[in-house]
């Protein structure tokens, strides 16, 4: 039965649950499994008082839960993580990191849970794959995909009313996480801008206040196409703007000037600053399953070995910039000088053949001259950007195949860097967020004069996503590939390990 709930009145015969309370539970947004390698795996689930949206939310429910995992999909042996409390200080989340996990191998979990420890319910059985041993040449299958705005598509732009998803099939989500299971990848790279804080752009929606912020995070992932996709496959998250506090956030700048105009509701001035950089953070490690909910200290940029010939890095590209304002520079970063020597000294330590560093924003682009948010804006972050490539370009013996694969750019394409570094964009995931692209050569992108060569980019308003996979023939290969929401291929580049 889908996300059995404890039914009250009959709960003493049926389940054994309380009935005095006179209230139903569920596991309203499913289970989400993330941050797996060779032998551990961070679960996560949120106890809810429905299983659909109650006025746009979807209240959390006070009560106890546990995670249980097994090799076999009938939990004939199964193992068990602690009681964990559903708490309102926690968003009614629970989440658990599992250890001593075999290396390529499929589990199974599933969460019992109930309004205490002793009348419960399981939930729908789930499952993952741990990462491959990394002396296994076993081969790779994973998804890169971007920019999931849920008001644009459920309702379009306030001014283009109809611009939405037209589908009558748009109470399951996003059409485009339904072709992405049916490729069964082997995990599922969110590099950003997950929720849209700051979308509508209108003060009374617009998301502040930390209730706000989760109701993002709630109406979004009940969509049933995200639960059933999180029921097969594990996930790595990153943040972008966002779903960081707003449209080119730093860790101080208010909501800008021109947004302020083009509010509705003429807001007070001292909201412009809201959410607050330090709710941003916090809000985003509560809300998806990327840290060790025990580490307080633990960081957002890593690194891991998916098998012999491949390893990839994930950056964090909002918790340690400097203003966006400040003048470009040495001194100026995004990454900070700690996350920037450890991106360095990381991959030059690696021996994988191929090393895929996974941004939120790009490096190499190009993009619109205006912004000043990102490593290619030559009022942003440029310095810093180009100094990194040049590094590339000088280690490139020791680095092997370097690529850098991003979100953020609302386009898909394949660039070449004048130093031969190659990057791609995933574009966003629907066509209702897609736009068209800023090319070589156009006087109003960062590369003016066309030095950037782009084999493919998407001319057409068209979402989707990127796929990314070694070849079960030819393992001493990579192909990567860009699709449309629908599953068509757009285009693809295969690369050799030499």
């Amino acid at each position: 039965m889908n996300r059995l709930p404890c039914l009250l009145t009959f709960c003493v015969i049926a389940f054994g649950c309380r009935q005095e309370e006179g209230k139903m539970i569920f596991n309203g947004q499913g289970e989400i499994a993330g941050e797996v390698t060779q032998s551990t795996v961070i679960l996560q689930s949120r106890l809810t008082e429905s299983d659909t949206l109650i006025d746009g939310e979807l209240p959390g429910s006070p009560g106890f839960a546990r995670f249980e995992w097994s090799t076999d999909s009938s939990f004939l042996k199964y193992a068990s993580s602690n009681w964990l409390i559903a708490r309102a200080e926690t968003d009614f989340i629970v989440k658990n990191k599992i250890d001593k996990l075999l290396p390529g191998t499929v589990y199974w979990y599933r969460l019992r849970f109930g309004l205490d420890s002793s009348n419960t319910v399981l939930g729908d059985s789930r499952h993952f794959k741990t990462l491959p041993a990394m002396e296994s040449d076993d081969p790779i299958d994973f998804i890169v995909t971007s920019c999931f705005n849920y008001f644009r598509f459920h309702y379009g732009r306030l001014d283009e009313p109809g611009t939405g998803y037209q589908g009558a099939d748009k109470n399951l989500g996003y059409p485009g996480l339904s072709t992405i299971r049916s490729l069964q990848p082997d995990f599922v790279v969110f590099t950003g801008d997950n929720v849209y804080y700051d979308t509508p752009q209108t003060d009374s929606m617009r998301a502040k206040s930390p209730s706000q912020l989760r109701r993002k995070w709630h109406e979004q992932l009940i969509q049933p196409r995200f639960i059933a996709l999180f029921s097969e496959t594990a996930t790595y998250w990153e943040k972008d703007d966002h779903d960081h506090r707003f449209n080119d956030s730093d860790t101080i700048s208010d909501f800008t000037l021109l947004a302020h105009l083009l509010l509705e509701d003429n807001p007070d001035s001292a909201a412009l600053g809201q959410p607050s950089h330090r709710l941003g953070v916090d809000t985003f490690r509560e809300q998806v399953p990327i840290v060790d909910p025990q580490d307080s200290d633990a960081v957002t940029y890593r690194t891991y070995r998916l098998n012999k010939d491949i390893q990839v890095w994930f950056t964090e590209n909002r918790d340690y910039r400097s203003p966006n304002n400040q003048e470009d520079g040495p001194a100026k970063s995004i990454w900070g000088k700690k996350q920037r020597n450890w991106l360095k000294s990381t991959l030059l330590q690696s021996d994988a053949s191929f090393k895929l560093l996974i941004s939120p924003t790009p490096l190499i682009g190009p993009d619109d001259a205006y912004k000043n948010d990102n490593h290619v804006n030559s009022k942003g972050y440029r310095y810093e950007g180009q100094a990194f490539l040049s590094w590339v370009a000088e280690n490139r013996k020791r680095l092997g195949q370097f690529f850098i694969i991003h979100g953020d750019r609302h386009w898909q394409y394949h660039s070449l860097h004048p130093l031969g570094i190659e990057e791609f964009s995933v574009g966003a995931i629907d066509d209702s967020n897609a736009r068209k692209p800023r090319l070589p050569g156009d006087p109003k992108s960062t590369d003016p004069d066309g030095l950037i060569q782009q084999p493919y980019v998407s001319l057409e308003v068209t979402g989707g996503f990127l796929r990314v996979y070694s070849d079960v023939e030819n393992r001493a290969s990579l192909r990567f590939i860009f699709y449309d929401e629908t599953g068509k291929e757009l285009y693809s580049a295969q690369r050799s390990a030499d």
